[in-house]
């Protein structure tokens, strides 16, 4: 590697950094480089710990999109709710057995519903936090007013 970089003329570590950049490859994460102050932890500092991820600090979902999952969050809320309601009192016999004891059925479909009721409730709270965001942008950076043309014009 330090043959390409030479190539290209790069003399300091920095240089050789962005000489083997390729984009869309592990190359452009930088090599872990170990100093006195990079001894590796079992955990995060207490400090650390409750920060969000870089990467998720910066993401920013569009105002159509937030609407949606937290749409999503809700329809999954009723749907799956009302579908629990209706699965207990199922009285086809597939639900329950002649002795009233749930049946494979029954428990197999509790679990989709549950999971499908976290799932859509995880999505919601995405959709939520995306508004939620969007509104506070806009309330720190309200809109600029347009720009009113000064150029007076005299008729005469």
């Amino acid at each position: 590697m330090p043959v390409v970089a030479e190539a290209f003329g790069a003399v300091g570590s920095v240089e050789a950094v962005e000489a083997l950049k390729v984009v869309g490859t592990s190359v452009n994460v930088p090599a872990f480089a170990p100093d006195a102050d990079s001894t590796p932890r079992k955990s995060a500092p207490a400090d650390r710990r409750m920060e969000p991820l870089p990467i998720l600090g910066r993401m920013k979902l569009s105002r159509p999109v937030s609407w949606f999952l937290l749409a999503f969050g809700v329809w999954s809320w009723f749907i799956w709710i009302t579908f629990v309601k209706n699965l207990w009192k199922d009285g086809s016999g597939l639900a329950f057995d002649d002795a009233g004891d749930p049946t494979a059925y029954f428990w197999v479909h509790l679990l989709l519903a549950v999971a499908s009721f976290l799932l859509g409730t995880a999505i919601g709270v995405i959709g939520f936090r995306g508004v939620r965001a969007l509104r506070r942008e806009a309330a720190n950076h309200p809109p600029e007013p347009p720009a009113s043309s000064s150029s007076s014009s005299s008729a005469s």
